[in-house]
C-alpha cells in the first residue's frame, strides 16, 4: 500500500511539473486565452557587452629591470576566416567580402546579441553583430532550439560583413538571471571551425530596435491609426478583443515605437477637402518636410494621410523610395480611394472602411522598413534565398489576391506580419531594414524567374524607334505590350503594366554589372481585373530615364534592357531590348551633363515637374534654351509646363525650426498656385509641336497622353481656342514611330524659346 501511495503521489508531481511545463512554453508562446503570472518569463530581446579593449603584443625584446626570465605573453587569440554557411552570391551580398579578414590587432571589440525565442511571434533563432575597432562589422543569425531550461543551442546560417570576426558555426546561449530583468545576462559561447570563445551580454531592451513615427493628416482627412479588432464579423475565431493600434502593430514586431514630435494637421488653404495630389505634389510635400531632419539614416519615418490621388479612386496609398539622399522614409494614405468602398451588403460597412484604412497604412509603412509584397518575395536582392508568399495573412499581402478574396483574407488574418519578415525585420543587418539606408527592394528579397512552359502571354519591350539610339542626356521612355497568346480569354488585373510593385526591369550596360530600375515612387493599386481576348494586347509606357539608383542609361554606350511580369504563378518575361546611347554633341553639353544628370533634375522629369525644386527648374531651363533643337529639351518642356497647368498645391514648413516636430507644428501650411496657361505655352509648343519629334523620344503612348491632358487643362482654363490649336495641330499628324527629325524639322519648334520672350502667337 505504501508503495503504491509514493507511486501515486511521484505519478502526480510529475503531471503537475508536465502542466507548469506547458503552461510556460504556452505564456512563452503567447498561446494563453487568459493572462497568468509569469511562470516562465519572457528572455527575448537585445543584449549587448561593454567594448572589449584588446592590445597588441609588446614589442621583443622587452626590457628587463631584473636578470629574470620574464614569462612571456600568451599570445592573444585571432578570429581566422572560416566556411561561409551561406554562399554569398545567392545571398545577394556582392560586397559581403570586403575587408573579410579581421584586423591582425583590433582595438576594440562590441558585440550585440538579439535573442529571439519567447513573446510575440517568436522565430526561434539569435542573431548578433560584432564590431571590431573602426570599420569591422559582423552580422551573423542562428536557428536555435531549447536544449534546457534557459539554454539554447543552434547552428549559425547566415554570416555578413567581415566574417573573418566569427569563424565559428555553432552557438550555445545560457540565459542567467532569467527573473529579474535589471539583472539578466546571457552567456554566449561560440564553437566549431576556430577556437571557441565565450562572452557575457548584458539585458537591455525586450525589443530588438527602436522606431520613432509621426502621423499628419491634410485637413479634411483622418489619421487613421487604430482599429477595434471585433467590430467587424468576418474575422478569426481566436483574434484578440482590442482597440489595435498601429504602434502595438510594430511593437509585437520586435520595435520599441515611440512618437517623434506631436502629429498635426496640415492645413489645405483653398484646396478644399477633395483636393487630389499629384506624385510631384506629394513629392515636393514630403521633402520640404522631411529635410528639416540630418540628412543621414535614422529609425524614423513619416506618414501622410490625404484624400485623393490624381489617378483616381484606384491608388490607395503610396511608399516614396527616395526623399532627398535617403530612402523609405515616408508614406501617403489615400483615404477616399477604393478602401472607403465596402463590398455590397457588408454586414458592418463602417468597420470595414476602418479596417482597410488600418491596413493601408500598416502596409504602407511596412514598405519603409524595406519589406516587399508577399508575393513578390523571390524578386529583388534577396538577403536570404525567399519563396514568394502568395496566401500569406501578411499586412504585405493584398487582401483581394488570396484565394477566396478578402473575405477569406480576413477570415484568417491575425493582424501581423509572417514570420520571413519578422526574420527580416528583427535580425537582418541593419542597414537593410532602417529608414533612410539600404534602397527600396534592397537585400529583402529577381533571383530565378519562372516561365510557365506553356506560357499564356508575351511581353514586348520596346522604344517608339527603330534602331532604339538615344541622343546623350535624352531620358529614357520605353513600352511594354501584353499579350495573350493562349486559346482562352485570360484574366489580369488592370493595372499590370503600371504597377511598378510588380514590374522588375534589368538594365545592363555592356561591360558593367547588372541594375536593376527603381522608380521614385511605388504605387498601391486596387485590384481590378480586365478580360484579354486570344490575340489582343494591352501597352502603356514607363519612364526609365532616371530613379532611386540615379541615371542607370546616361553614360555613352550600349545597353540591354529586358523586362518581367509575374501573372498568377507565371513569369512572364519580355525580350531584350538593345539600347545605344550617343555621345555627346560637343564640349558644351558634356560639361552640362554634370549639372543635369542629378537627383533632383532626375525626380522633376518622373513626376512631370515641381515647384518645389528650383535648382532643377533652372537646370530645366538652361536646357531648353542652349539645346533646343536635342530631344532632351522635349522631356525639359514637359516638366516645365505640367505644373503651370494645373492648381498646384505646395507644402511649406516656417523658417528656423530644427526641433523633430509635425508639419503643423512647425507653421506647414499648403499654398495653392493657380494655373498659367500662358506661361506654360512656350514648352507646351516645343515639346509637342513637332509629333514626329515627340512621338520618338517620348514614345507614342506618352505623346497622346500629353496631347490629351494638356489640352483638357488649357480647356479648363477657359482657353478653347488654344486646347483645340494645341489638339487639332497634333490631331492632322500622324503621332506614331518614325524616323529621326531632320535638323530643319527640330528647329521648328525652338521658335518657342523666342516666343516665350514676347507671348504666345497663333
Amino acid at each position: 500500500m505504501k508503495s503504491k501511495q509514493n507511486g501515486g503521489a511521484d505519478s502526480a508531481a510529475q503531471t503537475d511539473r508536465s502542466l507548469i511545463d506547458q503552461l510556460s512554453e504556452a505564456l512563452a508562446a503567447d498561446a494563453l486565452p487568459f493572462p497568468l503570472f509569469p511562470l516562465r518569463p519572457r528572455v527575448s530581446g537585445l543584449y549587448t557587452t561593454p567594448a572589449l579593449v584588446l592590445q597588441p603584443p609588446l614589442p621583443h625584446p622587452i626590457p628587463q629591470p631584473l636578470p629574470v626570465p620574464f614569462p612571456p605573453f600568451p599570445p592573444i587569440p585571432q578570429p581566422q576566416p572560416g566556411p561561409d554557411p551561406v554562399p554569398f552570391a545567392q545571398a545577394g551580398n556582392a560586397d559581403a567580402l570586403d575587408g573579410e579578414i579581421a584586423p591582425i590587432f583590433p582595438l576594440s571589440m562590441r558585440e550585440e546579441l538579439r535573442l529571439d525565442v519567447d513573446g510575440n511571434f517568436p522565430q526561434h533563432v539569435a542573431s548578433g553583430v560584432i564590431r571590431s575597432g573602426l570599420a569591422q562589422r559582423a552580422n551573423w543569425i542562428a536557428r536555435v532550439t531549447r536544449v534546457s531550461s534557459y539554454r539554447y543551442r543552434g547552428a549559425i546560417f547566415y554570416k555578413e560583413g567581415s566574417v573573418g570576426l566569427i569563424p565559428q558555426t555553432d552557438v550555445e546561449i545560457q540565459v542567467l538571471n532569467p527573473l529579474t530583468a535589471g539583472t539578466r545576462q546571457a552567456r554566449v559561447t561560440f564553437s566549431g571551425s576556430g577556437p571557441s570563445r565565450t562572452r557575457d551580454f548584458r539585458y537591455r531592451s525586450s525589443y530588438f530596435h527602436s522606431v520613432e513615427f509621426e502621423f499628419d493628416c491634410a485637413e479634411g482627412t483622418e489619421a487613421i491609426t487604430n482599429f477595434q479588432t471585433h467590430s467587424h464579423p468576418n474575422r478569426p475565431a481566436g483574434l484578440a478583443n482590442e482597440n489595435l493600434t498601429i504602434n502595438t502593430v510594430f511593437r509585437r514586431a520586435g520595435f520599441d515605437v515611440s512618437r517623434s514630435g506631436g502629429d498635426g494637421v496640415v492645413p489645405i488653404s483653398g484646396a478644399g477637402a477633395n483636393a487630389r495630389w499629384s506624385d510631384s505634389e506629394m513629392h515636393d510635400a514630403m521633402q520640404t518636410y522631411w529635410s528639416r531632419f540630418a540628412n543621414r539614416a535614422q529609425w524614423s519615418m513619416w506618414t501622410f494621410f490625404a484624400s485623393l490621388h490624381e489617378q483616381g479612386t484606384s491608388l490607395g496609398g503610396i511608399m516614396f523610395d527616395d526623399i532627398g539622399p535617403n530612402h523609405r522614409q515616408g508614406t501617403s494614405i489615400f483615404e477616399d480611394a477604393f478602401i472607403k468602398n465596402p463590398p455590397s451588403g457588408d454586414p458592418a460597412p463602417a468597420a470595414w472602411v476602418q479596417r482597410m484604412r488600418f491596413w493601408t497604412a500598416v502596409h504602407e509603412m511596412g514598405h519603409a522598413f524595406n519589406l516587399a509584397h508577399s508575393w513578390q518575395k523571390s524578386l529583388g536582392t534577396p538577403w536570404i534565398p525567399l519563396a514568394n508568399e502568395p496566401e500569406a495573412r501578411s499586412f504585405m499581402n493584398y487582401p483581394y489576391g488570396v484565394s477566396g478574396g478578402q473575405a477569406a483574407f480576413f477570415a484568417d488574418f491575425a493582424f501581423r506580419f509572417s514570420d520571413p519578415e519578422l526574420l527580416f525585420m528583427r535580425h537582418a543587418p541593419e542597414r537593410f531594414v532602417r529608414m533612410g539606408d539600404a534602397a527600396w527592394f534592397d537585400h529583402h528579397g529577381f533571383r530565378n524567374a519562372d516561365p510557365a512552359l506553356q506560357p499564356n502571354f508575351r511581353l514586348t519591350i520596346r522604344a517608339n524607334r527603330e534602331p532604339a539610339v538615344l541622343e546623350f542626356l535624352e531620358p529614357c521612355v520605353v513600352e511594354l505590350s501584353l499579350t495573350n497568346i493562349s486559346d482562352e480569354v485570360q484574366l489580369i488585373s488592370e493595372d499590370v503594366l503600371r504597377d511598378t510593385n510588380n514590374i522588375l526591369l534589368i538594365i545592363q550596360k555592356d561591360g558593367k554589372p547588372t541594375r536593376q530600375y527603381v522608380p521614385y515612387a511605388r504605387p498601391c493599386f486596387r485590384e481590378s481585373t480586365i478580360a484579354l481576348n486570344p490575340n489582343q494586347t494591352r501597352s502603356d509606357s514607363i519612364f526609365i530615364g532616371a530613379g532611386v539608383n540615379g541615371w542607370d542609361l546616361a553614360e555613352p554606350g550600349r545597353y540591354t534592357v529586358r523586362a518581367l511580369i509575374r501573372i498568377d504563378d507565371e513569369d512572364v518575361i519580355s525580350n531584350p531590348l538593345v539600347i545605344r546611347v550617343q555621345a555627346p554633341a560637343g564640349m558644351e553639353e558634356e560639361q552640362f551633363a554634370s549639372e543635369f544628370l542629378n537627383p533632383e533634375v532626375g525626380r522633376a522629369l518622373a513626376f512631370d515637374g515641381t515647384r518645389f525644386f528650383s535648382h532643377a527648374n533652372d537646370t530645366l531651363e538652361r536646357a531648353v534654351e542652349q539645346f533646343p533643337t536635342r530631344r532632351v529639351a522635349t522631356h525639359a518642356a514637359i516638366a516645365l509646363a505640367a505644373p503651370k497647368l494645373r492648381t498646384y498645391k505646395l507644402l511649406t514648413i516656417g523658417e528656423g525650426e530644427t526641433a523633430m516636430t509635425s508639419a503643423a507644428d512647425a507653421g506647414g501650411r499648403i499654398r495653392t498656385i493657380k494655373p498659367d496657361v500662358a506661361a506654360a505655352m512656350p514648352y507646351v509648343e516645343l515639346a509637342l509641336a513637332n509629333p514626329r519629334l515627340a512621338a520618338d523620344t517620348l514614345g507614342g503612348i506618352d505623346a497622346r497622353y500629353y496631347r490629351e491632358t494638356i489640352g483638357a487643362a488649357i480647356e479648363r482654363e477657359g482657353d478653347q481656342e488654344t486646347a483645340d490649336r494645341v489638339r487639332g495641330v497634333l490631331d492632322q499628324r500622324q503621332v506614331a514611330s518614325s524616323a529621326t527629325p531632320t535638323m530643319e524639322e527640330s528647329k521648328g519648334a525652338s521658335s518657342a524659346v523666342i516666343r516665350k520672350k514676347i507671348g504666345v502667337t497663333s
